[in-house]
């Protein structure tokens, strides 16, 4: 089962759409209680995560289904096509205090912005220095030291699943990254987040079994 394709934008145009979509597609599944709950605040956090993203940033959302022996495993969706120039946006940032984008913070923010720098098109590695501690971040989803930066050479995937044993693997030395799974919504429900990192488009798929 899979809900049509709906258009969100970083002003969140398309989020009222997107949520009655889930909303039907908990409904025509029969999801009740805890179940409907859940997957209702994982849709919204979902299309709340493009919200800022950038200027007149638009992606694709849709939720698909697959039935297996445990439940029903929900895909929920959100694709854009990389095609953005960054050059403006830089300049943007520059004049901020930090030069930095302050939005990185917590799972979900890190994945906004990840979502955010891979749909650029940066004219060499150079531009991933400043996302030092995000890169980090990102090859412990990756279960590599791999950069966002050689994403660019070849597709590759970052998963909720493979943070949360990195971080579970050396909680002693990763306290700040075991309070953020701690405090963040998405990860306490879904099943697993999956990153997308491909030559012409970027795509975060949620995942959640509901049984």
């Amino acid at each position: 089962m899979k809900t049509e394709i709906i258009t969100v934008s970083s002003d969140l145009e398309g989020r009222e759409e997107a949520i009655k979509a889930a909303e039907k597609f908990a409904e025509d599944n029969g999801f009740s209680g805890k179940s409907e709950t859940h997957f209702r605040l994982l849709a919204e956090e979902s299309v709340c995560m493009i919200h800022g993203i950038m200027d007149n940033f638009k992606g694709k959302f849709w939720i698909e289904g697959e039935k297996t022996d445990e439940g029903m495993l929900c895909r929920i969706h959100i694709s854009a096509n990389k095609c953005v120039d960054m050059k403006q946006e830089d300049q943007l940032l520059s004049v901020s205090t930090t030069g930095k984008n302050e939005s990185a913070k917590g799972i979900l923010g890190k994945i906004r912005e990840a979502f955010r720098i891979c749909l650029q098109h940066p004219q060499d590695d150079a531009y991933f220095d400043q996302y030092s501690s995000l890169n980090s971040w990102y090859g412990m989803g990756t279960g590599t030291t791999e950069s966002m930066s050689s994403a660019y050479m070849d597709s590759q995937l970052w998963s909720l699943g493979d943070y949360r044993r990195g971080v579970y693997e050396s909680k002693n030395e990763s306290k700040e990254e075991w309070d953020e799974l701690e405090k963040s919504i998405i990860a306490k429900l879904a099943d697993d987040v999956k990153v997308f990192l491909r030559n012409d488009t970027t795509e975060v798929v949620i995942e959640k079994l509901v049984v």
